[in-house]
């Protein structure tokens, strides 16, 4: 089989990491960006939960627009809108701007990432598979962490604006190179645009996040959010009620989730994902409120997450070939939860070495749980089904990875609340039970897990369980 060329996954993986980090990066600049546009930082929210609803409206049609336009064609014009789209938030004046072109920028990454994915599957075996996750989930990950720190840097020795302009080498050089190296594939399946599932899904996952994102701000404003979130979620039911109708053409992938290793993607993974990112937005806030240590400071011991993530990535296909999918999805899966318990008892004593061991180990876990979990859900998918699975799968990542916030902040109001004081001023014991219910939540691939046949993925995992040999005795 061809194997697939390691230029393009790299240039996919840089795709990613450039999407992550615009996503993450944003939140520090936001007090300066409130200054410069003689505005409140909280008003600038608008800016984020717009991007968030692009992604999550447009994320889900991005298979059927790579089949009927080409893999190439999209892919680069993603990168070109996002990019251009970029120069124009660093340039832009009053909120309306900026909000605008965060809206153009998400449709761009709503294209970008998927699109990107897609082209890696449809061009690596099976056996390759886990090495092509790892090598373009890494990056994206990386970005996560990287994200606020190194906002913070820029926000405090140069300007918000260049936030925005550090995509535009990057960028650049991603649009010519996917111009020259990728093949434009479509795919000879033709069918009309699935209009009711677009719009029903639509509501429910752009309402989900908006009503979450308010839910988690600050004040209690309860009955309007709430609201929306029940019609979200009963649009969503909908959604799937009409998929069933024509599971064929509609863009919930009810075929695929028949399937064992996907489903876990769609549903034990999603708390995974939920819960893993909360852990990145509470321990700053903790580090800071708490500890009394600077937004820099606070970024900085983020990165032993990178550190982290980075060394697992050595590791993945070795542990992958010994131990397959289910073991490491359970066992690993465990540890995760159990370092981020460990995180509930650090406080402002606790010596800065063995704050940095338990985010490392939790930041290697992590990785490797995310590159499994992805890797498995594609290990058992067709190619003719690849599309539609891979749009579906991204737009459910997204949204779940896009609520981690909200679910943190809500976790942490309720919390605060169910103390007796203020959210505003969260204490030490809110933090650790924030985090302590998150672990709990983190659980949810380990329990899917259970479930799955040893050998689940082994085609792709090169693991086999070993055969047992029976001794038969001559009449």
């Amino acid at each position: 089989m061809k194997r697939p060329p390691i230029y393009v996954t790299t240039l996919i993986a840089g795709a990613f990491f450039m999407e992550n980090l615009d996503g993450t990066i944003i939140a520090t600049a936001l007090p300066q960006m409130a200054r410069s546009f003689h505005i409140g930082a909280v008003n600038l929210n608008i800016g984020m939960t717009a991007y968030l609803l692009t992604l999550a409206v447009f994320i889900p049609i991005s298979g059927w627009v790579a089949d009927r336009f080409g893999s190439r064609s999209v892919f680069a014009s993603a990168i070109g809108i996002f990019t251009l789209s970029s120069l124009l938030c660093g340039v832009a004046h009053t909120l309306t701007q900026f909000t605008l072109m965060r809206i153009v920028q998400g449709l761009g990454g709503a294209m970008m990432v998927p699109v990107g994915r897609l082209i890696v599957l449809r061009n690596t075996p099976k056996d390759k598979l886990a090495l092509a996750i790892a090598y373009i989930t890494w990056p994206g990950l990386t970005a996560l962490v990287l994200g606020p720190p190194l906002g913070g840097f820029i926000t405090t020795y140069f300007s918000w604006h260049w936030i925005f302009f550090l995509n535009l080498p990057i960028g650049a050089a991603a649009f010519v190179l996917a111009l020259l190296w990728i093949e434009n594939v479509r795919t000879g399946e033709q069918h009309p645009f699935d209009w009711l599932t677009f719009i029903l899904a639509g509501i429910a996952s752009s309402g989900t996040v908006f009503a979450m994102e308010k839910l988690g701000g600050e004040g209690m404003h309860w009955p309007g959010p709430t609201i929306i979130l029940a019609i979200s979620l009963l649009s969503g039911l909908l959604a799937v009620a009409a998929a069933r109708r024509k599971p064929a053409t509609s863009f919930v992938d009810i075929e695929s989730l028949r399937i064992k290793t996907y489903a876990l993607s769609i549903y034990g993974a999603s708390a995974f994902r939920i819960a893993v990112s909360v852990l990145p937005f509470l321990l700053p806030l903790m580090f800071q409120i708490v500890f009394g240590l600077s937004a820099f400071r606070s970024g900085l011991y983020l990165l032993a997450l990178f550190a982290g993530d980075f060394s697992m990535k050595a590791f993945v296909i070795q542990v992958l070939r010994r131990f397959g999918f289910r073991r490491i999805l359970i066992v690993n899966g465990t540890i995760v939860a159990a370092s981020m318990v460990l995180c509930c008892i650090i406080n402002p004593s606790t010596p800065p070495i063995l704050v940095l061991a338990i985010l490392f180990l939790h930041g290697a876990c992590r990785s490797m749980e995310f590159t499994c979990m992805t890797t498995l859900s594609y290990s058992e998918i067709t190619p003719d089904h690849m599309s539609r699975a891979n749009g579906f799968l991204s737009a459910v990542m997204q949204l779940s990875l896009g609520l981690g916030i909200a679910v943190g902040a809500i976790t942490l109001r309720l919390i605060a609340h169910a103390h007796g004081h203020s959210a505003a001023v969260p204490q030490l014991r809110d933090f650790h039970q924030a985090i302590l219910l998150m672990s709990a939540l983190s659980l949810g691939p380990v329990l899917n897990s259970i479930g799955l046949p040893p050998n689940a993925g082994a085609a792709t995992s090169g693991h086999h369980q070993p055969k047992l040999e029976v001794e038969v005795n001559p009449a």
